[in-house]
């Protein structure tokens, strides 16, 4: 049976590490989170920020705005926060309504307070690189993995997903830290061979039930990133859990393991932000 990679008691470590770092800085870190509409998802993920936030002494700097607002709203909203040298941290929370453009509005945010790293200034630092702030979900990964010894190195990672929010930069970390790495998509025809290949397998394609037992190597290690809900309602991932823990070494919950480290390393990037813009070591 699978040792159960814990994410959850991993973040509750780290925004104790936050909490006690941000205390000691000259001024409280600030972050922005920016909700447009009323998107119920949305608005469960920014309740949890926001929470973060209270846990981890960062001011709650955000603002929820209709629907309705223009695009060139929202980007002079932005370009006040930008201003602003309370803000440490901007994130804009997506899907955006589909009258406003995601590229335009990202690419607005100031590189040095841009906690998502999605910005394709720090993209580029990622690349080549040490940016201040690493993408929050593979990053999250990353420290899970070093948490319970697991490196990258030598071994074969085959990353499920190319999304410019996980699977690209998933890729991009697993080989800066010297592993072999295939990424998998929808085009991809030979899935199961490639996924049979895994020493780490990480899967983030938002698809119930894609990895079955038949497709894990015995003794891979298995991360599922993926947030989807089953058709009873119930919270799920890509991964056959009840399956592929039988012969996974190591798995990742859902909930419970991938989700509570990208929060977690939300608030790491905020601290971060603010040393930089501080100019504390």
């Amino acid at each position: 049976m699978a040792i159960i990679l814990d994410g959850k008691a991993l973040a509750k470590k780290i925004k104790g590490q936050v909490a006690a770092q941000a205390a000691a800085l000259p001024r409280r870190p600030g972050l922005a989170v920016l909700l447009v509409g009323e998107n119920p998802a949305s608005q469960v993920y920014v309740r949890g920020k926001e929470k973060d936030c209270d846990e981890c002494g960062i001011l709650n700097l955000g603002c929820r705005l209709p629907a309705e607002t223009t695009q060139e709203e929202l980007l002079a909203r932005i370009e006040r926060l930008n201003a602003d040298p309370a803000v440490d941290g901007i994130l804009v929370q997506l899907p955006l309504p589909g009258h406003i453009d995601e590229g335009t509005v990202l690419r607005a945010i100031d590189p040095s307070k841009d906690v998502d790293c999605f910005h394709p200034r720090n993209v580029g630092e990622m690349m080549v690189g040490d940016p201040v702030c690493w993408p929050c979900t593979p990053f999250g990964v990353m420290e899970l993995l070093r948490e319970y010894g697991i490196f990258p190195a030598g071994r074969h990672c085959v990353v499920l997903g190319r999304s410019n929010i996980v699977g690209k930069p998933m890729a991009l970390l697993l080989l800066r830290d010297n592993g072999t790495v295939t990424v998998c998509h929808s085009r991809t025809p030979d899935l199961k061979e490639q996924c049979l290949q895994a020493d780490i397998l990480v899967s983030a394609v938002g698809r119930t039930g894609l990895v079955t037992a038949d497709m894990v190597k015995e003794g891979a290690v298995v991360v599922d990133v993926a947030m989807n809900r089953n058709a009873d309602g119930k919270l799920c991932g890509d991964v056959d859990y009840a399956t592929v823990s039988e012969k996974a070494s190591y798995i990742t919950p859902v909930p419970g393991g991938v989700g509570p480290m990208t929060r977690a390393i939300l608030m790491r990037n905020v601290l971060a932000a603010a040393k930089a813009h501080q100019k504390q070591p």
